[in-house]
């Protein structure tokens, strides 16, 4: 078995989390974030210390720019994920600013790392919730968030940056009622876990490149 990636100076990479509230795990307790369950998950082949998830619940991309930026800078991070774009639609956000936002943070990631240590993960499709489905506006909700996905994937991958897809995980909620939180809305420990399933062998590869 290969010796596990990690610094120069031996010591493990250090991991930084952008996002909201899927990132900081509303409704799940810490050791269930999906951001948390990575690193175990990436075990023993990369040893990956979570330095700071800075998710905040009900947080924009624009919130994101204007705060969790400044915050990444003051601190160490090889490996950053983003996640982001669930509140711009639900407040009734347009994508043209959206998509400027996400190509500042992207731009600004890129400053500071390779591209091979960006990671970007999709926004899961919260109208199939129990909580989300009740909107009167579901139906133009889930359309603008496929909007905003795609627009997170066509700015992701034309940078060389890693992306997953969680959404053949999250889609099945309609039909697994403990894919989702007690609050009814967010995801449950059991979907971050197969949210994790699928990022987990790409941030693998994508670490392990250096060897």
């Amino acid at each position: 078995m290969p010796p596990p990636v990690v610094r120069s100076s031996g010591s493990p990479l250090t991991y930084v989390a952008l996002g909201d509230s899927y990132t900081i795990g509303t409704g799940v307790k810490a050791r269930h974030r999906w951001p948390d369950q990575l690193v175990r998950a990436l075990r023993p082949d990369v040893s990956l210390e979570l330095e700071a998830n800075l998710g905040v619940n009900g947080k924009t991309s624009s919130q994101l720019v204007e705060e969790q930026l400044s915050r990444l800078d003051s601190l160490e991070a090889d490996f950053v994920t983003l996640l982001i774009g669930v509140n711009d639609v639900y407040r009734g956000g347009d994508a043209e600013t959206y998509q400027a936002n996400v190509r500042t943070i992207l731009e600004h990631l890129l400053e500071r790392l390779p591209a091979r240590r960006i990671l970007v993960v999709s926004t899961p499709d919260y109208t199939l919730t129990p909580e989300g489905s009740t909107r009167a506006d579901a139906a133009a909700q889930r359309s603008q968030l496929e909007r905003f996905n795609e627009i997170l994937r066509e700015e992701t991958l034309a940078r060389d940056i890693g992306w997953v897809d969680i959404s053949a995980v999250a889609d099945r909620v309609p039909d697994d009622p403990s894919l989702v939180a007690q609050d009814g809305l967010h995801p449950s420990a059991k979907q971050y876990a197969g949210w994790v399933e699928l990022i987990a062998p790409v941030a693998r590869e994508m670490l392990s490149e250096d060897r």
